[in-house]
């Protein structure tokens, strides 16, 4: 899709975040009270009647930063500025122009590019009387806005839509959605600036810098993607603050929405509890899943295999028994192709659909090398229809359905996957009364 690249700029805590969520019209950027919540870039879609314009959140910015997480958040800020073609300078209406606010307009000023004023906070006509020193930032033209209430939104992008480029560049705006999910710290981040070869993502030896789900379409080998990029996820006890478990929430909303999660693993540190918990996340969310096994540059050659790692993580999570895995290094870029081949595969192989001929033979033929007879009943099998894709899902209508054991239902299930595969895809067995034909009764003349 052709659309304009919009950036929203401005100094921490001014509503960045908040006239973001307004304008895509969903609440992907995280948005509370205090200054720093957003750090990295997060893209969006805004629609107004037929024009769309691909807008970008970013963190705080302070010009002045020269060290820390500030610094980082200052040169994706910059980013953004290089990227876009039309920007949106937000500052706070109430508070007036302060002294970041003039760093930050001279700064915008020197880019080249278009901006637009947003005075964000101004809930009625009277504080708008009050924005007359906002005018010496030297860019023309006030958009007072209340992106909390949405008073004055129409009348920016009005405006936007006036001043954004006739002739903008094209950006992938869709493909195969790819969750990078894993405890803090792994190198999540460092992965996906590693696929995109480039500093897309803050990085930060700190855990925990990732705090907003990030999505990044990009192109890889001529084939479209998503990657989102998520917070690191803790175990739930051990979740403290606010902030952080909004950041847990939005990454498990993450394993909901894409089509393949890549779960990353820190070879350095071995496998974890907490890696065992993620785990059963993406399991119970269903998606297509490919193990990674990150810092694979780190392991001393001749000290152990690949084949010994991968028995390892069987034996510790035996419940993803059927995802494949992949070897990476965030830092020299080792193993991506290996890893684009298994996201590709599982991918396609969660979509698959075999005809009820074809599952019928197979539940049957499994039925009869292990015949069941919970309660001293024999189990009957009277249809079978695979009912579902990512994930696979097949419902077996049987004589007892509340009489089988895990155990035999897990037999099934291998079944299905030794005759179709389904490699990196969990399987669900949906188990049915049968229907039974009632018997007319005869009509008495």
């Amino acid at each position: 899709m052709i659309r304009p690249v919009i950036a929203i700029v401005g100094r921490p805590n001014v509503g960045k975040s908040t006239l973001f969520n307004r304008l895509i019209g969903r609440r992907q950027a995280l948005v509370r009270d205090i200054p720093g919540v957003t750090r990295d870039r997060l893209y969006g879609t805004v629609s107004f009647e037929r024009w769309q314009a691909t807008v970008v959140d970013t963190g705080g910015f302070d010009p002045t930063a020269e060290s820390d997480i500030p610094a980082l958040v200052k040169r994706q800020v910059l980013s953004a500025i290089e990227e876009a073609d039309l920007l949106l300078f937000v500052v706070d209406g109430r508070a007036g122009v302060t002294p970041l606010d003039q760093e930050v307009a001279q700064i915008l000023r020197r880019s080249g590019r278009p901006v637009i004023l947003v005075a964000n906070k101004v809930e009625n006509q009277s504080q708008e009387a009050l924005l007359g020193d906002l005018y010496g930032l030297g860019f023309g033209r006030l958009s007072p806005v209340s992106a909390e209430h949405g008073r004055g939104v129409a009348e920016l992008l009005e405006t936007a839509r006036a001043q954004s480029p006739q002739i903008p560049r094209e950006v992938p705006s869709s493909g195969l959605r790819v969750a990078v999910v894993g405890r803090p710290n792994v190198g999540k981040s460092s992965l996906i600036n590693a696929i995109l070869e480039a500093e897309r993502v803050l990085v930060h030896e700190a855990p925990g810098t990732t705090r907003d789900s990030v999505d990044t379409p990009f192109l890889y080998r001529g084939r479209s993607y998503v990657l989102i990029d998520t917070a690191g996820i803790r175990r739930k006890g051990r979740v403290t603050g606010t902030l952080e478990k909004l950041s847990v929430v939005m990454a498990l909303k993450s394993l909901e929405r894409c089509q393949v999660a890549v779960l990353l693993l820190d070879v350095s540190e071995g496998l974890t509890a907490q890696d065992a918990h993620i785990a059963g996340y993406a399991h119970e969310a269903g998606r297509a899943l490919v193990i990674a096994v990150n810092k694979w540059d780190l392991v001393p050659p001749g000290l152990v295999n690949r084949a010994e790692v991968v028995s390892q993580i069987r034996d510790r999570l035996p419940l993803l028994d059927y995802a494949p895995a992949a070897f990476t290094s965030a830092l020299t870029r080792a193993g991506l192709p290996e890893l684009f081949d298994l996201i590709d595969q599982v991918a396609e192989e969660a979509t698959k659909k075999v005809p009820p001929a074809l599952v019928t033979k197979t539940i049957t033929a499994a039925m009869e090398r292990r015949p069941i007879t919970p309660g001293g009943i024999p189990l009957r099998l009277h249809s079978v229809s695979q009912v579902g894709q990512s994930p696979p899902t097949f419902a077996l209508r049987v004589n007892l359905p509340e009489k089988i054991h895990f155990s035999y239902e897990r037999y099934l299930l291998n079944s299905i996957r030794r005759a179709f595969g389904f490699s990196g895809s969990p399987i669900h067995l949906s188990f049915r009364r049968a229907l039974v034909k009632k018997a007319r009764r005869s009509q008495v003349s």
